[in-house]
């Protein structure tokens, strides 16, 4: 089994969650007592915020880097970055360390066109949401289509992620405007919707979109267990 590298704490919510499904995979496979090699860094996420929110993209990459030099130099085998943001900077960190990198894209990605999936809508940060280094993925690499939500609804999901999903808070009226969403980007063609972001998995559920929800936390995480394990 090789050792996985978790560049996590963005939110640590999510890296919770990622702990807990890397486990669960590896014991579905090996037998009750197994459990996951891994190696955790955990940022201070409030440094991250700020540092995301003033654009500051390049103390961010430095920080990245330097996480992902430290787990490998421990031993890691196998890298993630857990949350689909910071993927902004994966080509950075990969090219400064000798082991792959699993980008959180390419299993949803997969997942999505083996389902036959073409045009799909996209929830996340507003960072991952505008700026090309993830729909572009999506586009360019793996030929779908993406759709994002207007300009208010962006605004809405941004601001839930970060005010309530990173703190823990799960809310009727914010699960209820998360459907609002989905079921105007379903309305605008969506076949099936991305939850872009490590935190949505906390608020969202299946019965919560008309069309299939493609959580890029669990596929993340499952696609981690295959290549430590393969």
């Amino acid at each position: 089994m090789k050792m996985i590298g978790l560049i996590g704490g963005m939110s640590w919510e999510s890296s919770a969650e990622y702990y807990r499904l890397l486990n669960q995979g590896v014991r579905g496979r090996l037998g009750p007592t197994a459990s996951a090699r891994c190696l955790l860094w955990s940022f201070d996420f409030a440094e991250i915020e700020r540092l995301q929110h003033q654009g500051d993209w390049p103390a961010l990459t430095e920080l990245m880097i330097d996480a992902a030099r430290r787990l490998e130099g421990a031993g890691a085998e196998l890298l993630l970055i857990c949350t689909n943001t910071m993927h902004l900077m994966a080509d950075d960190v990969q090219a400064a360390v000798s082991v792959p990198l699993l980008h959180i894209v390419d299993p949803a990605a997969e997942q999505i066109k083996q389902a036959g999936f073409h045009r799909i809508g996209l929830l996340g940060t507003a960072f991952t949401m505008e700026q090309d280094f993830y729909t572009g993925r999506l586009a360019e690499r793996h030929g779908l289509e993406v759709l994002v939500p207007d300009t208010d609804d962006r605004a809405t999901v941004h601001r839930i992620i970060y005010d309530e999903l990173i703190a823990g808070m799960v809310t009727p009226a914010s699960r209820e405007a998360y459907r609002g969403v989905i079921a105007r980007l379903v309305a605008r063609g969506a076949e099936a919707i991305v939850l872009g972001c490590t935190e949505i998995m906390l608020l969202v559920r299946p019965e919560d979109s008309a069309v299939p929800l493609f959580d890029t936390t669990t596929l993340h995480a499952r696609a981690a267990v295959a290549q430590a394990l393969d």
